[in-house]
């Protein structure tokens, strides 16, 4: 058994895991937004956009829950060179529901940004 207190950074990033994983499902619906992608798109978009690096073991089951949920819709389609992808794109449920967990978030965002306004992001006092 190890008695050493668990390092600081190593608790920081235990947190940011669990912020990432919050706002993941909010990310990949708010991606599809505009139009349908298939699954490596909507990784390198997370990542190009988000800052996001997603492992592909993450993503797809994720999918397979939003498509599971009515919330997304998948169809594959023949690429003109290599093998066929699949595409996801949001449905009318779908859509509704990332613009309310939009709503939600920023809500959630403003209260957390009005209780962090007075510290001074840098100090460590």
């Amino acid at each position: 058994m190890n008695d050493q207190p668990t390092e600081p950074a190593d608790e920081l990033g235990k947190w940011e895991i669990q912020v990432r994983k919050g706002g993941l499902g909010l990310a990949v619906l708010a991606i599809l937004w505009p139009d349908r992608l298939y699954g490596l798109e909507i990784l390198r978009r997370l990542d190009s956009q988000a800052g996001m690096s997603i492992p592909e073991g993450t993503i797809y089951p994720l999918l397979s829950r939003m498509k599971a949920e009515g919330l997304v819709d998948s169809e594959w389609v023949e690429a003109e060179a290599g093998h066929p992808r699949k595409y996801y794109r949001l449905t009318d449920p779908g859509r509704l529901r990332v613009r309310e967990m939009a709503r939600s978030w920023r809500t959630f965002a403003a209260g957390l940004e009005r209780l962090l306004a007075p510290l001074e992001i840098g100090e460590t006092k």
